[in-house]
C-alpha cells in the first residue's frame, strides 16, 4: 500500500517507534506543441462498461520469463492480452505501479479494452510484474532503482522475451515509479519505445517524500529497511505496518482510490494475499525507504521528461484529481513541462487505471490514435 506520497502507520506506537514525535475543479487535456487546447473530460457516467476489481478481465494467456540477474534466476510473471485478427500488430507494455501490493491486476481491464478496439492498428498488450513484487519471484536481494531499471531493459530487449522482435515498434504505459524508471532507461539509450504514457507518475517513495532525505532521516530509513529484512522481527514489523487487511483497506480508502465505495472486500483480500507470498517484504522495504526512487529531486524528474521531447518521443501524462497532496504537486509540475506532449487530468488517486479503467483506456487509446493511426 505504500503507493502513496504519504505514509500511514497503523498506530501511534509504531509511528513513534520509527520517526518520533490545488485541486482543479475541471478535468483537462492539453497538447503543448504550437497551441494550447483545453477541454473538459467526458463525465464518469459515460464510462461504465469496463469491470473493476474482482470483475477484472482474464488475460489471453499468462506465462513466466526467466530473468538472470547475478546469481539469481528469477521467474517473472507476465500476461498477454490480444484479439485474433489479421495483419501485423504493435506492442503495448503495461507496467504496474510499484508498491507493497503491486500487481498486473491493476492493468487488466485497460489492456483488454485497448486490444478490443477496431482501428487501423492491431494492438497487443503485455503486462509484467516487477521482480520482488506481484506474482513474480521475490528473492532476498538488494532492490534498487538501478536493479529495477536493468530488469526493465532486459525484459524489453530479451530475444526470448514476450515482446521480442518488436525492435523499436512498441509503446510503454507505466504507473507511478514505473513510468519514471522507463523514461530514465530511455534517456540512457537502453530502450527505444515509440511513445510513453505516465499514469499518476511519481519519483519519491512514501517516506522520503513526506519526511525528506536529510542525513538523520536516511539513517532512520536504513534502520527500518534493515529491520524489515531481518528474519523474525522483519515479519513482525511487516505484518504490523503492511500485511494486515485493516491497513490495506485503510490505505486504499484514504489515497490509493479516490472513492472509498470502490474499495471492495475482493480487492482487499487479493492485495492481502500478495503480502503473504514468500519474500514479500524485501522489495517493499526498498520502496518505502526510497531505494527504488529513479531520481532525487523534482528538477531531475522534469529533466527526464524534457529529454524525451528532445528525442521526439510522444509522452502523455495522466494526472489524477484525488492524489495525495505531495504526489499531486509532482504530477502538476508536469503541466506545460518541456517534453510532455499531452497532459490529462482524470478522476482517481494513485491507481486510476484500476479504479476508473474505462476512462483511462479511452484517454490512452486516443493518444495511440493521435500518435500512430492518423498517419496509417
Amino acid at each position: 500500500m505504500a503507493l502513496s506520497a504519504a505514509f500511514y502507520a497503523p498506530s501511534q506506537a509504531s509511528r513513534a517507534l520509527l520517526f518520533g514525535t490545488r485541486k482543479p475543479n475541471f478535468s483537462r487535456t492539453a497538447c503543448f506543441q504550437k497551441t494550447l487546447t483545453v477541454r473538459a473530460s467526458t463525465t464518469l457516467e459515460n464510462y461504465s462498461k469496463l469491470p473493476v476489481g474482482e470483475k477484472s478481465v482474464a488475460p489471453s494467456k499468462s506465462n513466466s520469463w526467466q530473468w538472470k540477474f547475478k546469481e539469481n534466476s528469477i521467474n517473472i510473471y507476465y500476461e498477454e492480452h490480444e484479439k485474433e485478427r489479421e495483419g501485423p500488430s504493435k506492442n503495448i507494455l503495461l507496467i504496474p505501479t510499484i508498491s507493497d501490493v503491486s500487481t498486473v491486476e491493476e492493468w487488466r481491464s485497460v489492456a483488454s479494452a485497448l486490444v478490443q478496439q477496431d482501428g487501423n492498428v492491431n494492438w497487443r498488450a503485455t503486462i509484467v510484474d516487477w521482480p520482488g513484487l506481484g506474482y513474480s519471484d521475490r528473492p532476498k536481494m538488494d532492490y534498487t532503482a538501478d536493479v529495477m531499471e536493468k530488469f526493465l531493459v532486459d525484459f524489453i530487449n530479451a530475444p526470448d522475451g514476450p515482446i521480442s522482435g518488436s525492435e523499436n515498434d512498441f509503446v510503454v504505459f507505466g504507473g507511478g515509479h514505473a513510468a519514471t524508471l522507463t523514461i530514465r532507461a530511455v534517456k540512457r539509450g537502453a530502450v527505444k519505445p515509440k511513445a510513453i504514457a505516465a499514469i499518476a507518475p511519481t519519483w519519491a517513495g512514501p517516506l522520503p517524500i513526506v519526511f525528506g532525505r536529510d542525513s538523520s532521516m536516511e539513517t532512520r530509513y536504513g534502520l527500518l529497511r534493515g529491520t524489515l529484512r531481518a528474519p523474525a522481527v522483519g515479519w513482525m514489523m511487516y505484518n504490523m505496518l503492511v500485511s494486515n487487511e485493516k491497513s490495506i483497506e485503510s490505505q486504499y480508502r484514504s489515497h490509493v482510490y479516490s472513492n472509498p465505495d470502490n474499495v471492495t472486500p475482493g480487492i482487499v483480500e487479493s492485495r492481502y494475499a500478495l503480502t503473504k507470498r514468500k519474500g514479500a517484504r524485501y522489495a517493499p522495504a526498498a520502496f518505502l525507504t526510497g531505494l527504488l526512487d529513479p531520481v532525487q529531486t523534482r528538477e531531475e524528474f522534469l529533466e527526464l521528461f524534457a529529454d524525451m521531447g528532445r528525442r521526439k518521443i510522444p509522452i502523455i501524462v495522466l494526472s489524477t484529481e484525488g492524489s495525495p497532496k505531495r504526489s499531486k504537486a509532482e504530477m502538476e509540475a508536469l503541466w506545460e513541462a518541456e517534453g510532455v506532449s499531452k497532459f490529462v487530468e482524470v478522476p482517481g488517486a494513485l491507481l486510476p487505471q484500476e479504479e476508473y479503467p474505462a476512462m483511462v483506456a479511452e484517454e490512452l487509446y486516443q493518444f495511440l490514435q493521435e500518435s500512430f493511426e492518423v498517419n496509417n
